[in-house]
Formats: C-alpha cells, structure tokens, sequence
C-alpha cells in the first residue's frame, strides 16, 4: 500500500520511523499494491453481476429496493476505487517519477505521505467504513430484530463517525498528518473501534446463526442443518473476511511488523468486497432473515406459544415449537411454544 490512510493505521505506532525505513516494509507495500489489484479486479466483478441481476430482474422488485442497491453498490465501488487509484499514484511517483528523491524511498515516503490525494483516499476509506458497518447493524437487526442487540453497535458505529470525522479533518488540515500531534491518537483509536465493531457484529450474527444450525439439527437432522447454515452462510452473513483482515492489520500494526502495510491492504479491499457478496446473496434470495431462509424440500416454522398447535403429530421440548409446512421455505422466529411436525 501506500497512501495517507495506510499512513494513518501504519504510522500511529511507536516504531513507524524505523519500520517504514526497512526494504521489508517497502517489499510488502509492493506485495500490499498487487493484492490490492487483485481484490479490486473481485470487487468489480462482484459489482457488475450485482448490477445485472438487479436490472435483470426489475419487475419483481419495488424500485426502492432497486435504487438502494444501485447507490449502495456504487457508492461502494466510488470510494475504493479513489483508494486504490492514490495507492497507484503514490507508487508511481515513490519508485519511479522521484525515484532520485534524496533519501531514497523512506525519506519521501515521510515527506510526501500526507499530500494532497492521500487525503482524498483517506476520507473515501472513513465513508466506506461506516457504510460497511452500518450495514453489519442492519443485517444484524434482520437476523435477531431485539433492540438490546444492537444498541451497543449503534453506539460504536456512531464512535467512529466522530473520530473518523475528527481524523480526516486533522490530518488534512495544512501541516498536519498521522506522524504527529492528536492525529495519532485519535486515528489508532478510530481504527480500534472500528475494528472491534466488526468484530463484535461477526460474532453476534455467528452466534444467531450457530444457535438456529443447533435447533434445526435437533429436531430435523443433520441434513437440514447443513443445508441452511453452511460454512459459505457463516462467512458471508457475518462478513468474516472483513473481521478476521481487520484484526490481522490491527495486530500487525501494533505490534510495528512491516507486514502490517499488506494486511492493511487486504483489509480495505475486503471492506468493500465482503458487503458486496453479502449483497450479492440478498439478491439470490439465500440470505437469511428474521424468520426464513430458503431451501427447496420443507418449511420449517419456530412459532410462538398463543398459536394454536392442536393436530397429530405435536412434540413438546425445551419450549420450542416447530412446524414443518411445505416444500419451499425454512422461517426461524420466535423460538418458544411448542414443537409440532405436520406431515406433507
């Protein structure tokens, strides 16, 4: 990587002086520009099939819905792309148009690491944090709809607003940048806050889902429960490439490794091309919801107890009630009452 935001996570440590001055830490901002590439070519794939299967399929969906994707997927796509094209830009003038640059590579990076689209790279980074995030709480809202569960998340998410705004207006007012001052406290915090945010949405939406794997197993076998909840639902529904790429940059970063440059890399891209596949699985009906999610081969419905379980077939235990409907959906609610299995 290069730019101000890389800037901002790598140059908040103690040691950034003497990391950044190594050929190992310009060897993985080298390995960080590929992946970045790499990712990004990911990342427009995943976009224009978003694109073409909301357009394919306009007349089944309220324009609304179609509009929100669109600006969302877009907007996305905006923001890294600004990224990446300052990473590529600030390259280009690092190895080869100031590659006389006295002092060599560590001494312009120093000087120049908080010019003017660095800053811009910067606050597309900051916007598409919070865009990311905010929809981690959305989606976590539709998997397990209880206020308590995500009113801590709101909180933080509205932390890192504050000092993401904060961040982006200190490093780029004139003179200032990530080496020095309360721009270096306020961005490791930011990215802290951000990072366990992620986290701790990952392991709310994991544990919603784990739990609902167990009750399925329990009263339908093991078939069923692997058929909703794979190991593909988890990593996407719970964005974890995001989380687990967050936490290695935040680890490597404190911890002054030059590797922390390419991690910080991946973390960025994955920031955009994890929602996107979330959006993406949204759109091919396979997300899960509050109350259902699809599997051709049965109906399986958690109702509450006020409803009325009389017939054959009605099992009781641990106050969960099931109810096996049809051959389309699986809708998972309310998981107290009864437990009743209506033959097809």
């Amino acid at each position: 990587m290069s730019s101000h935001s890389t800037g901002c996570m790598i140059m908040t440590t103690s040691d950034s002086d003497s990391v950044s001055e190594g050929q190992e830490f310009f060897n993985m901002f080298y390995i960080g520009i590929n992946i970045e590439n790499i990712l990004y070519g990911i990342e427009l794939f995943l976009f224009f099939k978003t694109i073409r299967i909301l357009l394919s399929n306009r007349g089944t969906r309220k324009k609304k819905i179609i509009l929100f994707y669109v600006l969302f997927s877009s907007t996305m796509v905006f923001t890294v792309t600004v990224w990446v094209a300052t990473q590529a830009m600030f390259g280009q003038k690092l190895w080869l148009l100031d590659s006389d640059f006295p002092g060599g590579p560590a001494a312009y990076w120093r000087k120049n690491i908080a010019i003017w689209y660095i800053d811009w790279g910067t606050t597309a980074i900051v916007v598409l944090q919070l865009m990311t995030d905010a929809l981690m709480i959305y989606r976590c809202w539709i998997i397990w709809p209880k206020p308590r569960i995500v009113v801590v998340p709101i909180l933080l998410w509205l932390a890192t607003l504050i000092l993401g705004v904060a961040v982006d207006w200190t490093t780029s007012s004139p003179g200032g940048d990530y080496f020095t001052g309360v721009s270096t406290p306020l961005s490791l915090a930011y990215w802290s806050i951000a990072v366990f945010l992620t986290t701790s949405l990952t392991c709310i939406i994991c544990y919603r889902l784990v739990r609902h794997a167990n009750m399925v197993q329990e009263y339908l076998g093991n078939e069923y429960a692997s058929s909703y909840f794979t190991i593909v639902t988890v990593i996407v529904e719970s964005v974890l490439p995001y989380t687990l790429s967050g936490i290695a940059a935040l680890v490597s970063l404190g911890a002054a490794s030059p590797t922390s440059v390419m991690f910080v890399s991946v973390y960025f891209l994955m920031m955009c091309i994890s929602p996107q596949m979330l959006i993406l699985r949204v759109l091919a009906k396979t997300a899960l919801g509050n109350n259902a999610s699809s599997r051709p081969g049965s109906t399986v419905k958690f109702t509450p107890r006020s409803v009325d379980m009389s017939g054959p077939q009605c099992l009781e235990s641990n106050g969960a009630r099931l109810h096996v409907q049809s051959l389309s959906d699986v809708n998972l609610s309310d998981t107290s009452g009864k437990v009743r299995v209506s033959e097809v």
